[in-house]
């Protein structure tokens, strides 16, 4: 008879034990592709290291796309699934090393994300007023650790801003930087945000792109929004939309792009208005440096051709856009998980099919799934295939036996709570989930966001002392 700590493919009674480590999208849809098969009986974990679920559909959806952000609706009725545990507060590397999880449970699925901004690396760029858009998006939907005090200052009499980069991102600042207080009152913005942008006497977003209206990221649908702003103009030069042989068949071939293309052209027709925000589009121009001493006072750029590749080449053309604030919003890169091997370069874990490599070999037990896999591309509907993915490769290796489960080990959650942390359950969740819906009916809202940690944690004591 085997040794009742000795591999031995799963079974009802000794499911794979599997830590899922990020509860947003990629991890959620993972955690479901999991339990929708048959084959292979397993119990997950999905742990984060925050005390809410959602990951960038809570704190990186912007406030304003209330339909966008429901999709956490069909989210929470994953996390219901009876083999799927909700433990958040839990920073893995940190509050227990990758080890010592990894000793609790037969397999793990990294899928936290990318959170770290990509820098433009010329002058000036850590002056104050310039900042990174995670920064921004951070403090605008709740994130607990958002710099308050840093975005805050930045955004202190703010007139003109620039907003480097042509991604949805990009226009997801725009568009809330130019937004009338009156529009942002029924989101669920912390009140200190909405208190904040109300303040701010911004009278002029200019979105640059480095290269053409051909080469932008943003979809169209994003893009759209923009004109249907209460108190904003948008704004575009016809000279920016006339296009090289090149792009002109990168529109031919690319549906997004024509429309893109057709939504530019009408707004060039529109003319600027007395007391309305000025929200200028403008393309072939790329940032030199960021002017200013105390902080800053401008963006210098050079206007740029797009070569027969699509890259963007300068030609020595410069010009100073004045600007109080800075956002680039130009990517984003994965970070190190303690113990976990990140390519520096793409901020991606090295993978095959989603199994981790190390040393270029696949490393049992371990894959990777979502944008720390695939790096920051795509909307939240990609990570579904993307985890469906992954979760085969696991799948396989349980088939092929190089995936098994080990002996019984300790409940991974009363681990946790031995170490002296405070792991939040489903239960808690929904307790942090009811009052903010309570605190946004205070001001007539369906929610207004919990921002700082030691709030949400004291909403699940609250509820457990009841």
């Amino acid at each position: 008879m085997p040794a009742d700590d000795a591999p031995a493919p799963p079974s009802a009674a000794h499911p794979l034990r599997i830590a899922v480590v990020g509860a947003g999208p990629a991890g959620i849809y993972a955690a479901d592709a999991l339990t929708r098969q048959d084959a292979v009986p397993v119990a997950v974990d999905l742990v984060d290291r925050l005390p809410t679920p959602f990951g960038l559909v809570r704190h990186g959806i912007a406030p304003d796309h209330p339909k966008m952000r429901a999709i956490r609706d069909t989210l929470h009725r994953f996390l219901d699934h009876p083999l799927v545990r909700f433990v958040g507060n839990v920073d893995v590397g940190v509050d227990i090393p990758l080890d010592d999880l990894r000793r609790h449970v037969d397999a793990v699925i990294y899928t936290y994300g990318a959170s770290l901004d990509r820098r433009l690396g010329i002058d000036g760029e850590d002056l104050p007023g310039s900042l990174a858009a995670t920064e921004l998006v951070a403090w605008y939907t709740g994130h607990p650790d958002a710099d308050r005090k840093r975005v805050e200052a930045a955004l202190a009499g703010v007139r003109s801003v620039v907003v480097i980069g042509v991604g949805n991102v990009a226009l997801d600042v725009a568009r809330v930087l130019s937004r009338a207080p009156e529009e942002l009152e029924p989101t669920d913005m912390p009140q200190h945000v909405l208190d904040v942008l109300a303040a701010a006497p911004v009278e002029e977003v200019t979105v640059l792109g480095r290269r053409g209206p051909a080469q932008a990221t943003f979809t169209t649908q994003e893009l759209r929004e923009l004109d249907e702003l209460a108190a904003a103009t948008v704004l575009v030069d016809p000279a920016d939309l006339e296009l090289d042989p090149g792009s002109e068949e990168r529109a031919a071939a690319d549906r997004n792009v024509s429309r893109n293309l057709a939504v530019l052209r009408g707004w060039t027709e529109h003319a600027d208005t007395d007391g309305r925000v000025r929200l200028r589009l403008r393309f072939f121009r790329r940032p030199v440096r960021l002017l200013g001493t105390d902080r800053v006072t401008g963006v210098e750029v050079e206007r740029t051709a797009v070569d027969g590749d699509g890259r963007a080449m300068g030609t020595g053309e410069l010009e100073v856009i004045p600007a109080d604030l800075v956002v680039r919003s130009v990517g984003y890169l994965g970070t190190p998980l303690p113990g976990l091997p990140v390519d520096e370069r793409s901020g991606t874990v090295p993978h095959e099919a989603g199994r981790v490599l190390r040393g270029g070999r696949p490393s049992p037990g371990e894959y990777v799934a979502g944008w720390i896999k695939r790096g920051p591309s795509g909307v939240v509907g990609h990570n579904k295939h993307d985890a469906r993915e992954t979760v085969a490769a696991l799948l396989d290796d349980v088939a092929t036996g190089v995936l098994r489960t080990r002996g019984p080990v300790g409940d991974l959650v009363a681990e946790l709570q031995q170490r002296g942390l405070e792991p939040v359950l489903l239960e808690d969740w929904r307790a942090i989930d009811a009052a903010e819906a309570a605190l946004g009916a205070t001001r007539g809202r369906a929610r207004t966001t919990l921002h700082e940690r030691e709030a949400l944690l004291a909403a699940v004591r609250a509820a457990a002392a009841r």
